[in-house]
């Protein structure tokens, strides 16, 4: 039995999750107990989310990682209820990383349950600000999320969205771009490898670009074992390119 299964095992005996999951929280240190938080968004209730979601809580404490459970737990049941969304896009700004990243795991479970639904709001959020972005891209850079073609290629696409309005940025001081250039020099390796066919050019094409975030981030993306495995002389091509 995996550790997220113990959990939920462990979850369903249990009345009052919160002094369980502060214990086990991971918190403070330096890594979340992220087989919990899953488990916890495929036992809880609506209910339950809503009362972690009321925690006031700082960073890298055990009641972040309460706060961190009840936003997963909303991207899993936005599937269902998309009027959710709304709310994920308020907490994807969150000033609390831990925060932010909740929001990009739970909108994986959306993309679980209704690929075609998370697309259709990312297309959205990958319009807004830059925190946003960041929340799609890294949302949709997942390999289980892209096995099929038409899903893969519309994450490209929405990739070469959101690369597309960082061009031309400047030399930015601002955190959530920093957020964002550093959530992007990983994303595109992942939607590449899913569909190299549509992948590759779209990738070749950012390699002329005269902008020094672009370049950095397409250089990131080609150091990934991902990418290496994919196809070794294209990436060595990209690199000789880049030089």
């Amino acid at each position: 039995m995996s550790r997220s299964n113990e959990y939920r095992q462990r979850l369903k005996h249990l009345d009052n999750w919160v002094p369980f999951l502060r214990n086990e929280s991971g918190l403070p240190g330096p890594r979340g107990n992220l087989e919990l938080a899953h488990a916890v968004a495929e036992e809880g209730t609506k209910e339950k989310f809503e009362h972690f979601l009321s925690f006031s809580a700082h960073e890298n404490t055990p009641e972040v990682f309460l706060v961190f459970c009840g936003v997963i737990g909303l991207g899993k049941l936005a599937a269902g209820e998309p009027e959710l969304f709304a709310r994920l896009r308020k907490y994807a700004s969150d000033p609390r990383w831990r925060i932010r990243e909740a929001v990009a795991t739970g909108l994986q479970l959306t993309g679980d349950q209704n690929m075609e639904l998370l697309l259709k709001e990312m297309r959205k959020w990958g319009k807004g600000n830059w925190y946003e972005k960041r929340a799609a891209a890294a949302a949709l850079a997942e390999p289980r999320l892209l096995k099929q073609p038409h899903h893969a290629k519309q994450v490209l696409q929405i990739l070469n969205q959101i690369t597309n309005s960082m061009e031309q940025v400047g030399n930015t001081g601002d955190d959530s771009f920093k957020v964002l250039r550093q959530g992007m020099a990983y994303c595109w390796s992942v939607a590449v490898a899913a569909l190299p066919e549509v992948g590759k050019p779209m990738m070749e094409s950012w390699l002329n670009s005269m902008d020094k975030n672009i370049l950095w981030i397409m250089k990131e993306n080609l150091k990934k074992n991902r990418m290496v495995k994919m196809d070794a002389r294209w990436v060595e091509a990209c690199i000789v390119k880049l030089r």
